[in-house]
């Protein structure tokens, strides 16, 4: 079972950017869709970002135009680069393959606040 660890989270102001990592403990590079996820206190996960193997990106409406997926099969890593961050993208955010797999790792907390 590949195991999942993401990082980069931390606390922003609205505006502002953060960069997620997601590095796997093995090979990627069968994983034809990789996603980002996310979830805020009280409610349910739900889909970010996901990205095929050849490199076609998509996104939830409440992030297009400010976030932007990609990965590295190389280094076994999807990256998640956050733009102009508003409250609402509060949430602890995950990645995982796309449907998800039931392995989820701990993911990392984003906080948007001023």
């Amino acid at each position: 079972q590949v195991r999942l660890v993401e990082s980069g989270g931390g606390w922003v102001q609205p505006g502002g950017s953060l960069g997620l990592s997601c590095t796997a403990s093995g090979s990627i590079r069968s994983f034809v869709v990789m996603g980002w996820y996310r979830q805020a206190p009280g409610k349910q996960r739900e889909w970010v970002a996901a990205i095929t193997s050849g490199g076609v990106s998509d996104y939830a409406d409440s992030v297009k135009g400010r976030f932007t997926i990609s990965r590295d099969n190389a280094k076994n890593t999807v990256y998640l680069q956050m733009n102009n961050l508003k409250p609402e993208d509060t949430a602890v955010y995950y990645c995982n393959r796309k449907p998800p797999s039931p392995y989820w790792g701990q993911g990392t907390q984003v906080t948007v606040s001023s």
